[in-house]
């Protein structure tokens, strides 16, 4: 995947790009707002030293590492991506928490149409202002948007210097783990995801 150019990255300020969605995905994972190098790509998680492509391949969401560029491929699988924040900014604190909450109320809306199982906002800070939910943690969220679950995964962005790409992964696959869980055999009961330990932008 070529490099953009300054100039390029520079143009991107602003810009939105295109979710990869489609009705009952198994996991719509949500970014806080698509970074330059995404604005400038129109790939999500693009710039390099995001975590996001590796930790879902370690997680064992994806057969072998995607490339940003290859990010369409997801939906065979039953993942999708979209954003709190539609507009591409250089650092996600150049949201306001207007912008965030209007966000959080169009991901909602965007939520009950298309229904995936789990909704996975990359971003716990994003989380807490998006929804008003100021003592959300990192796991499964207790009030889910109609029949979909909520979960807050950490931010895979470079920049959060919490987590190594080993505790990232293992958060991801704390989620794959409950879905695989609910999908067990019909004759077995089924346990509920349990609460992860107590931020993405793409």
């Amino acid at each position: 995947m070529p490099k953009p150019t300054a100039e390029q990255l520079l143009a991107a300020r602003d810009r939105t790009i295109e979710d990869i969605t489609a009705p009952g995905l198994r996991v719509l994972f949500c970014g806080i707002n698509p970074g330059l190098w995404s604005g400038a790509t129109g790939h999500h998680f693009a710039r390099p030293g995001n975590r996001f492509w590796p930790a879902l391949h370690r997680s064992g969401f994806t057969p072998r590492q995607f490339r940003p560029d290859e990010q369409r491929q997801l939906l065979d699988l039953g993942l999708g991506i979209t954003n709190v924040a539609p507009r591409a900014t250089a650092k996600a604190d150049e949201l306001t928490a207007e912008e965030l909450r209007a966000g959080g109320a169009a991901l909602a809306d965007r939520v009950l149409r298309l229904r995936p199982r789990v909704l996975a906002v990359l971003g716990i800070g994003a989380y807490r202002t998006a929804f008003g939910r100021r003592t959300a943690s990192i796991g499964r969220q207790e009030q889910g948007i109609g029949d979909t679950a909520v979960w807050v995964l950490p931010n895979p962005s470079g920049l959060n210097a919490h987590y190594t790409l080993d505790a990232l992964a293992t958060e991801f696959a704390g989620l794959r783990a409950a879905l695989d869980r609910a999908d067990g055999p019909a004759d077995e009961p089924t346990e509920e995801p349990a609460e992860g330990p107590a931020a993405g932008r793409t």
